[in-house]
């Protein structure tokens, strides 16, 4: 009994003496500093779009009502000191044609209609070079739109006003062959839509090899930019209304009623997953939205609707 009770009371010691041990091991790992968790690819630790409020900004410019076609935003990757200046772009010529770009140093002026700064591209419209539809983005101090009567990607320098090109492929929907539409109407020339994400520019357009269905092509803002990698998607173009980038994710929406837009698909670059059933709204102030695009300094979404200029802020999970 004696050797019995010495032998439990050495058992007993030892199961102390690992408790003691995972303890105090248990007590490192609480100590060490964690890594920082990793974004995944194309997500830029944003997550997943869940929703949009807003407006938040909701203005006519200067010019009232009398261009209902047009685009504003922000450069999306400014030279230090234009980080708060903002661009407007007017298609003054039969809502198809766009020949200069209007600068304000805030977006206090720009809602007053003050202190801009007009940089012209051409003389009159339409004419080589000149701006053909609503979906334009600045990136870098260079302006990128769909040249006048071509299926090239014009590439506008602000400071010098040199202009340089490169075309998609010649099978691309140009001059309103696969616009932007809904059972009510035609976004007239809206065939070339431009992005900007956290990564660079984006041109979204249909082909007629890709049945016209929506082409994502990134460009490379080189002088004269380049067309670099491009995803094809199963989503025909003219069900679509807009499309905007977030993290290499495209998202598409849809025209539901005078009140309400409806972002219903997504594509994304990374996984090539596409997704119809997203059904996040979009409040909508007049009946049209002719333009839109996802600023990735603020995550705001900017809009030009039937001549108002408005911002809507994105919801992550």
């Amino acid at each position: 009994m004696e050797k019995f009770d010495h032998m439990q009371v050495i058992k007993k010691d030892r199961e102390n003496q690992r408790v003691k041990r995972e303890l105090e091991e248990c007590k490192n790992e609480h100590k060490a500093t964690l890594p920082p968790p990793t974004a995944p690819p194309a997500r830029c630790g944003l997550g997943q779009m869940v929703n949009v409020t807003g407006p938040r900004t909701y203005s006519l410019t200067v010019y009232s009502t009398s261009y209902p076609y047009g685009a504003w935003g922000r450069d999306a990757n400014p030279a230090p000191g234009d980080e708060n200046k903002y661009w407007l772009v007017v298609l003054s010529s039969s809502n198809v044609y766009g020949h200069f770009v209007r600068q304000y140093g805030t977006l206090s002026t720009l809602v007053l209609g003050i202190g801009q700064k007009d940089t012209y591209i051409s003389s009159s419209n339409p004419t080589t070079n000149t701006i053909q539809g609503p979906n334009v983005v600045m990136y870098a101090n260079m302006l990128y739109y769909n040249c006048y009567y071509t299926y090239s990607v014009c590439q506008f320098n602000m400071a010098t006003r040199a202009i340089t090109t490169v075309a998609l492929p010649s099978d691309t929907g140009y001059n309103n062959k696969f616009p932007y539409a809904h059972l009510g109407t035609t976004y007239s020339y809206t065939d070339m839509d431009f992005a900007t994400d956290e990564s660079g520019v984006y041109v979204i357009y249909a082909t007629t090899s890709n049945f016209g269905n929506v082409v994502i092509s990134k460009i490379q803002t080189s002088t004269p930019p380049v067309i670099g990698q491009t995803w094809k998607t199963s989503l025909y173009k003219t069900t679509a209304t807009n499309t905007f980038i977030v993290c290499g994710v495209l998202y598409a929406t849809r025209y539901l009623d005078k009140e309400r837009e409806e972002i219903f698909y997504s594509y994304d670059t990374v996984t090539n997953k596409e997704r119809f059933d997203l059904k996040i709204i979009i409040k909508k102030m007049q009946t049209n939205i002719e333009y839109l695009n996802y600023d990735p300094r603020d995550h705001l979404l900017y809009v030009y609707s039937d001549a108002y200029i408005l911002t809507y802020d994105l919801i992550f999970q």
